[in-house]
């Protein structure tokens, strides 16, 4: 059996892949060994529908937890809630909180939880409840199967990988004859009370991950390699679609978050190409400081800041955007062994690593594309001098109090022992400044905040009444933040794909917070992260910091 660490795990596709209607064939009919439930082949009527081109990951899974799922019973099937409080489940079997990371219980030992790893060992009614949380289904078991023969290579992760629930019953297909003899007790006596798997898990043997192969266990087990894929029902003419892999995560979020009763929606959805544009335009603005005010000290204490990195070092840039404010540091560090910017935008990245190759020929530039809040291990190939981390545009406070924790703990693992940090934080300040940032006089700022609505038109095939939304900023003394809002001017409605959503007049869709820090506040968010902090350097008025932080 092959360890957890050496399975054919195959790259994500992204998205989406949607089948039309029609009437279709599934069950094993030809030569060749089948068991006797595989079959016979027999005809199935499917409506539209899509199914997502990879697993369900560990990644995923953090934000069901994070949200609550495993404490909120309209998720959950009747009998799976009463198994969920008579056996006190709080995540997937095998797993273990430690303090704020989870680790996993693996073929090799216990290990942290890899986010971009499919999940496993989940119950039917995890699954279920998952697939309800994410605003999808589990697919039926005609339907994995038709996608599988259809489309295999659309997908990754068919097989080899984990077992896949559906949402189909254990049951005889029409015309189910058992096997003669003592073989009949097989399958046959198993077809009540259980729910079908398809696929095929990394521990399958050769030959068991056919296509038409139907695995069945009861819907409260987990203990075998069991995972999910996400299906969904589909608009009719759509078919082949394959949505993005970012794309699909903008839906999933922004769905989520006007579910809410405070409607949100993260704030790193702002910055597609017009987003970016404007946001960079803001930047130049007489009342945003932040930038302004955090380069000029990036330039004052650069010397300061790069005396330790020592030679080879790599710098790891979190949401590295356009990668302006690195070329301090790089000017500072000419023996820099390599800079990995990582960012959500494949845009700005292929952007920036042009600009910069260009301009610094002899460095290595080593981009990945990636989400900063889940983080997966650097490349094997870098340079073995020290790592350090650089985040700043006090991005770190559009992030909510437990996932900065999260993020800053989560960068110290992927940086390694000995690494350093360089963390931008804008300070408390007196309100009227900081309201002026974030709601400029030339409107900046609102046309930034309302293109989200117009990216999602786009993208999402979305219909929001942009002139029904007006832009907010308000200080928050209560949580030290300033808050950006989309306040509805009368009542609206707005649908995004086949879901439909409501405004009143005066709600608002929560866009970005953006939290402001003392000294006192940035040593405790190192601290509880698993970091000290090595020194602190502040601007002059309007004061923004860089908080040095060592591993």
């Amino acid at each position: 059996m092959r360890s957890s660490r050496d399975r054919p795990r195959l790259r994500p596709r992204g998205g989406a892949v949607v089948f039309e209607s029609g009437l279709v064939s599934i069950g094993h009919g030809g030569a060749g060994f089948a068991f006797d439930n595989e079959g016979p082949s027999h005809r199935v009527w499917l409506e539209p529908f899509a199914l997502a081109a990879d697993l369900v990951t560990n990644g995923d899974w953090l934000g069901f937890i994070a949200d609550g799922g495993y404490a909120r019973p309209e998720l959950w099937l009747s009998d799976g809630w009463a198994t969920v409080k008579a056996e006190a489940w709080t995540a997937p079997l095998y797993w273990r909180r430690d303090g704020d990371d989870w680790t996993v219980l693996s073929l090799t030992g216990r290990a942290p939880v890899d986010p971009t790893a499919p999940v496993r060992h989940v119950s039917f009614y995890e699954a279920d409840a998952y697939a309800r949380w994410a605003g999808k289904r589990l697919p039926s078991e005609a339907e994995w199967e038709h996608a599988a023969t259809t489309a295999p290579d659309a997908f990754s992760n068919l097989s080899g990988e984990v077992w896949q629930w559906t949402s189909s019953a254990y049951a005889p297909y029409p015309g189910f004859q058992p096997t003669p003899g003592t073989a009949a007790e097989y399958n046959g006596k198993f077809m009540a009370n259980q729910m079908v798997l398809r696929g095929g898990a990394f521990a399958t043997p050769p030959g068991h991950d056919r296509v038409t192969y139907r695995n069945f266990f009861y819907p409260q087990q987990r203990w075998a390699f069991m995972g999910l894929r996400l299906a969904e029902d589909a608009p009719r003419g759509r078919t082949s679609f394959i949505e993005d892999a970012q794309t699909a995560a903008f839906r999933r979020d922004l769905v989520q978050g006007l579910s809410r009763d405070q409607k949100a929606v993260p704030p790193k959805w702002f910055y597609d190409a017009e987003g970016s544009r404007l946001f960079e335009e803001i930047t130049a603005l007489p009342e945003y400081y932040p930038t302004r005010q955090e380069t000029a000290l990036l330039r004052d204490r650069a010397a300061a800041l790069t005396a330790d990195f020592g030679p080879e070092a790599v710098l790891v840039e979190f949401g590295s955007g356009a990668s302006e404010k690195t070329r301090i540091l790089l000017d500072a560090a000419p023996d820099l062994g390599a800079y990995v910017p990582l960012d959500i935008s494949e845009t700005a990245l292929l952007d920036a690593v042009a600009r910069l190759s260009a301009d610094y020929p002899a460095l290595r530039v080593q981009p990945v594309l990636g989400d900063f809040e889940h983080l997966s291990p650097l490349p094997d190939d870098l340079p073995q001098g020290r790592r350090i981390g650089f985040f700043p545009g006090s991005t770190i406070g559009n992030l909510e109090p437990e996932e900065a924790v999260r993020f800053l703990a989560s960068a110290r693992r992927m940086l390694g022992e000995g690494a350093l940090f360089i963390l931008g934080v804008d300070l408390v300040k007196d309100p009227a400044t900081l309201v002026a940032a974030y709601d400029d006089s030339r409107g900046v700022t609102a046309a930034f905040n309302l293109n989200l609505l117009v990216r999602a038109n786009a993208e999402l095939d979305a219909d929001f009444d942009l002139d029904a939304f007006a832009h907010r900023a308000v200080w928050n003394p209560d949580h030290s933040r300033m808050e950006m809002h989309l306040q509805a001017l009368r009542q609206t409605a707005a649908r995004v794909g086949d879901r439909a959503f409501t405004f009143m007049a005066g709600e608002t869709l929560h866009t970005e917070s953006s939290r402001k820090f003392t000294p006192d506040s940035v040593e405790a968010l190192a601290k509880e992260s698993g970091w000290c902090m090595a020194g602190f350097e502040v601007s002059p008025e309007p004061r923004v910091a860089l908080a040095l932080l060592r591993g």
